[in-house]
C-alpha cells in the first residue's frame, strides 16, 4: 500500500473451530456513513430504485446501478443487518463507476415492506424473522435480474456483503447461484443463533472462491472465528483469501473512520482485484 496510516498490515488468523453467533447483532454504520472509496470523476452511470420478485412470490426493495456500455460482471451487494439504506446505494454506485453493474438488496419485503425507511427503523425484529432460506431465495432473484437483459445481460456475477451481509455473501457460493465469487466484511463465519449452520460449517458445499475482509480488533467476531473459517476452507479445498487487518475492529469500512483509512483502501482494492481475477477466469 502507499502513504503511511495508522492501520499495520494485514494478518491471517487461525484457530480449531469456529464459535457460536452471539445473540447482540453490531451496527455496521451510521446513516451518514459511507463508503471510502474515491468517485471517479466523469464516470457515466444510471441508477434506479428497483423491486425484485423472489421464488416464493414476495416482492422485496434494491437499488441497481450501470456502467455506461457493455459489462459482462455483476455485483449484488448485501447489506448490513439494516437493509438497504445510503451506504449500500453509494457502494453501488462506486462499482459502476469501475465498469460493473451492481444491485444492492433489502432484506424485509416480506415484513416490512418495499417503502423508503428512515434510521428510526426497528431493524432488529425483522432480522430476526429472516431465514437463510428466503434470504437466498432473494439473492437469487437479485442474480437472476443482473443476468436479464434489464440487469445488463452479466455473463459472471458476485455478491459482496457486510456483516449479516458478509455472512450470507458466503453462504450464497453453497447455494446454487452459480457465482464467481463471493466477498464478506466481518461476516461471522460460524453457526448462527438459531443453530443454522454457517459457512464454516457448511466449507464442502462452497462452489466460488472466497475473500473475508475482516478487522482485527472486531470484538464479536474473533481471532479463533476467523482462524476456524481458514481450517475448513482449507480442508475442504475451497480457494481463498480471509484477511485480518489488525487493530481494526468492526465495520472499519467507512469513511468516517478515518483512522483506518489504509485499511479500507487495502481491502477495496482486493475486492477489485478478486472480482477481476475470477471474471477472467469464467
Amino acid at each position: 500500500m502507499d502513504g503511511g496510516g495508522a492501520v499495520p498490515p494485514p494478518s491471517r488468523r487461525r484457530r480449531p473451530a469456529a464459535g457460536p453467533l452471539l445473540a447482540s447483532r453490531p451496527v455496521c454504520f451510521e446513516h451518514d456513513s459511507g463508503p471510502p472509496i474515491p468517485v471517479i470523476s466523469g464516470a457515466s452511470v444510471s441508477h434506479h430504485d428497483l423491486v425484485l420478485e423472489s421464488a416464493d412470490g414476495k416482492r422485496f426493495a434494491a437499488f441497481a446501478a450501470a456502467p455506461e456500455g457493455e459489462a459482462a460482471t455483476g455485483v449484488v451487494i448485501l447489506p448490513d443487518v439494516r437493509g438497504l439504506y445510503r451506504f449500500y446505494e453509494e457502494l453501488a454506485l462506486r462499482f459502476a463507476e469501475r465498469g460493473y453493474h451492481a444491485v444492492a438488496i433489502d432484506y424485509f419485503g416480506r415484513t416490512a415492506g418495499i417503502g423508503k425507511r428512515d434510521e428510526d427503523f426497528p431493524y432488529g425484529e425483522h432480522v430476526a424473522q429472516t431465514t437463510p432460506e428466503t434470504l437466498q431465495q432473494d439473492v437469487g432473484a437479485a442474480v437472476a435480474w443482473l443476468r436479464s437483459p434489464d440487469g445488463g445481460s452479466c455473463r459472471t456475477v458476485f455478491t459482496v456483503g457486510f456483516c449479516f451481509g458478509g455472512r450470507h455473501s458466503w453462504l450464497a457460493a453453497a447455494s446454487g447461484h452459480g457465482l464467481a465469487g463471493a466477498v464478506g466484511f466481518y461476516g461471522r463465519p460460524g453457526i448462527g443463533a438459531d443453530g443454522a449452520p454457517g459457512p464454516a460449517q457448511r466449507a464442502d458445499e462452497l462452489e466460488a472462491p472466497i475473500l473475508g475482509l475482516m478487522g482485527g480488533a472486531d470484538e464479536a467476531i474473533t481471532a479463533n472465528d476467523v482462524s476456524g473459517f481458514e481450517a475448513a476452507l482449507e480442508a475442504a479445498g475451497v480457494e481463498h483469501e480471509l484477511v485480518s487487518y489488525e487493530g481494526a475492529p468492526h465495520s472499519f469500512f467507512d469513511r468516517k473512520q478515518e483512522q483506518f483509512a489504509e485499511a479500507s483502501e487495502d481491502a477495496w482494492r482486493r475486492v477489485l482485484e478478486f472480482v477481476a481475477r475470477h471474471e477472467a477466469g469464467r
